[in-house]
């Protein structure tokens, strides 16, 4: 290996260090709680090292959930085209953001449990394109359930109701694993099949 690329692969590493630290003090101090200082501390380098990657620490967060959606875009892609049935589609596409977010409690909380408009509504959030293009994507499976059933409805309404069932469960796994749950993939299955069943 040489100069270039061992000094390319350091600075892919650290840049991952600075990821994995900023994440966890997010996860478990809050946003608003953690400082660009507290990051470097955490690592052991200095703050200025870590403004050599990211221009702040909203674009720290920035990217830390944009990387995450990006990974969870490409595998449900991977599923295209998937299974003629709409309903068996909506339903494979539900388990699997479900099954993504479980997998990577820490990387929901930041992604999900903070209103990314409300820390700063006038910045261009790069993971916000990612996070339109997710729900389009609902939107457009549950589109082809409602046209299947032949029923009037309001696609929008539909399409939220849904969201907020598969958010629902998943919210609960991440923030309450405690709690004595029936057989996790049951109780998944149970809430997307309600959800996929409901547009029938």
């Amino acid at each position: 290996m040489g100069v270039a690329e061992r000094r390319a692969r350091e600075k892919e590493e650290l840049r991952l260090e600075i990821l994995s630290a900023a994440r966890e003090l997010f996860v478990k101090e809050g946003f608003a709680n953690v400082s660009m200082r507290r990051i470097a501390e955490r690592i052991e380098y200095s703050p200025t090292t870590i403004y050599l990657y990211f221009q702040d620490k909203a674009g720290l967060l920035d990217c830390i959930v944009e990387e995450r959606l990006q990974e969870l875009v490409n595998q449900l892609h991977e599923l295209d085209p998937g299974p003629e049935d709409p309903y068996e589609s909506l339903r494979i596409g539900l388990r699997k953001y479900v099954d993504y977010w479980v997998a990577h409690p820490q990387d929901f909380r930041v992604a999900y449990m903070s209103d990314l408009r409300e820390l700063d509504p006038d910045r261009p959030w790069r993971c916000q394109i990612l996070a339109k293009e997710l729900f389009d994507r609902l939107r457009e499976s549950v589109r082809r359930c409602v046209d299947a059933s032949g029923k009037a409805r309001e696609l929008e309404l539909a399409s939220q109701s849904v969201w907020a069932s598969v958010y629902g469960i998943i919210s609960l796994l991440v923030m309450r694993p405690s709690f004595p749950w029936v057989d996790q993939d049951q109780l998944i299955d149970s809430v997307v099949n309600t959800a996929v069943n409901g547009l029938h």
